[in-house]
């Protein structure tokens, strides 16, 4: 079976599944995942489940990459930001889909191979930065949208004060990894509106970079 073939069995599985935003297909369409993830499992890029991609993070299932992105209501002017490169996927679709896309990696060496594939791909709305995502990115700020791609214990404020007004982030909250959902959090001025929708596995929103030494 050709990598074509695959993707499009991935995308009618996604469909049956929820996804129902064209723009939202066309862009999972248009990214190619086998290049996003490690090496030696390109046969399995189009296979409906999260894989590793070093340093304990995984690229995640497509469904949840697709939900997440469908919920998070994209316009094609917007700025979002991405907490959690990882291996560039994630963001590389969202590309597709504003008008620029600021994206925070704690892990260096990840962050130095999703820089390579958006520059193989010719991705030049995509902003990068090495650093703690758990406090968003200030200088930026605010956003109209926010995706967070790992788990937090609770909402982080830092991130929901980086919201503009009518502003939406996606965000998976649980300590255990077995118990986590993603929430849609809306900001209305100074009112937050929640809701549960989906339950997630993510690796844990870790502060600091990757490769600090700890503080003595």
């Amino acid at each position: 079976m050709t990598a074509e073939t695959r993707k499009i069995r991935l995308l009618m599985e996604l469909r049956s599944q929820g996804i129902t935003d064209a723009r939202v297909l066309s862009a999972i369409e248009r990214t190619p995942r086998e290049l996003f993830v490690a090496d030696g499992m390109q046969d399995q890029a189009y296979e409906n489940t999260a894989l590793p991609i070093g340093l304990g993070q995984t690229i995640s299932q497509p469904i949840v990459v697709a939900m997440m992105t469908q919920r998070l209501e994209v316009g094609d002017r917007m700025r979002v930001l991405e907490v959690g490169t990882g291996s560039g996927y994630q963001a590389a679709i969202l590309s597709h889909l504003c008008r620029r896309v600021y994206t925070i990696e704690r892990h260096r060496d990840l962050l130095r191979l999703a820089e390579e594939k958006f520059k193989q791909l010719g991705l030049d709305n995509i902003t990068t930065r090495w650093g703690d995502g758990a406090k968003g990115w200030p200088e930026q700020a605010p956003f109209d949208r926010i995706i967070v791609t790992a788990a937090a214990i609770a909402v982080p404020q830092d991130l929901v004060d980086q919201l503009k007004d009518d502003g939406l982030m996606i965000v998976p909250i649980g300590q255990d990894t077995w118990n986590q959902r993603l929430l849609a959090i809306r900001r209305t001025g100074d009112t937050i509106a929640t809701e549960a929708f989906m339950d997630v596995r993510f690796v844990p929103l870790v502060e600091g970079r990757g490769d600090e030494r700890p503080r003595e």
